[in-house]
């Protein structure tokens, strides 16, 4: 198979290795910048690379691997140039206002986000078996082609990916809870933490955080444009899940204002006995 893929970054130069190891695809990359193109050649991640879009018209399956923002106008770009049999899927954070607005410009779009990554960014940050054990969620909808699902499913899986489908609304309404916002939330523990007005106090706290603060913190220290995307493309999601996480810590401040030590603890066992679920 002939695999096209935009965006020569973290996931798409993986996508690159991964695929291009199974020695079963021909794998060609667009970027916008030739340096790019250049380096995914040197390090092994594609076949051939492009800054022309064109490059990959001929392609059987085409990843676009663009920030989320910019999904659509890629596609809006590429469609002209693909003859109808060609399979167009994402691998975006948010599901539902991309492929609601995808699969009218494409009848043969596929949804999928596959759950992986770091927190760097760019070609150099590409890694081997990024995808092995990960979810890779597919999100069809009553439009997309029962064909092209199966297709790539078969490809997520030969990445030795866990092959998830559901609708574009469920997917984000889960996403949102252990994603976006964790996100939200960490960000806004450094920016807590900023607002020290102690200097001694603050320099003191820097110094002595550890590993729970580090873990806590990690997600909400990442890209900045990420988190605006998953924002501002799953608002009403994200708006949803932050109103409910304000009503629980409200509810711990006043149990903590109030001493109510046994209903503290009992709260504090049951998100203890709840944690593993949420990590199998």
């Amino acid at each position: 198979m002939k695999i096209g893929i935009i965006g020569l970054g973290l996931i798409g130069g993986s996508l690159g290795f991964d695929l291009k190891a199974l020695n079963e695809h021909r794998i060609i990359g667009v970027s916008r910048r030739g340096s790019t193109c250049e380096r995914a050649i040197q390090r092994g991640a594609v076949d051939e690379a492009y800054t022309d879009l064109g490059a990959i018209a001929s392609a059987d399956l085409i990843f676009i691997c663009t920030p989320i923002g910019s999904i659509i106008p890629t596609l809006q770009q590429l469609t002209p140039q693909l003859p109808p049999t060609t399979i167009v899927t994402d691998v975006g954070s948010v599901k539902a206002s991309i492929v609601y607005a995808a699969e009218q410009l494409w009848p043969n779009f596929v949804g999928g986000h596959p759950m992986a990554g770091t927190a760097e960014n760019g070609i150099e940050a590409a890694l081997k078996d990024l995808f092995v054990d990960r979810a890779y969620v597919i999100t069809p909808t009553q439009a997309t082609p029962p064909e092209s699902v199966s297709i790539l499913a078969t490809i997520a899986r030969s990445l030795k990916s866990n092959v998830h489908i559901c609708s574009p609304e469920n997917h984000d309404r889960a996403v949102a809870w252990i994603s976006h916002l964790p996100v939200m939330v960490s960000a806004s523990l450094i920016s807590a933490c900023l607002t020290e007005s102690s200097e001694n106090a603050l320099t003191l706290a820097q110094t002595l955080a550890s590993s729970g603060f580090r873990d806590t913190s990690r997600v909400g220290g990442g890209n900045p444009e990420l988190g605006v995307m998953m924002a501002r493309y799953n608002r009403d999601e994200v708006v949803r899940s932050l109103k409910t996480y304000q009503a629980e810590l409200n509810t711990l401040t006043q149990l903590i204002e109030a001493e109510n030590w046994p209903e503290l603890e009992k709260r504090l066992q049951q998100t203890q006995q709840a944690r593993p679920h949420f990590l199998q």
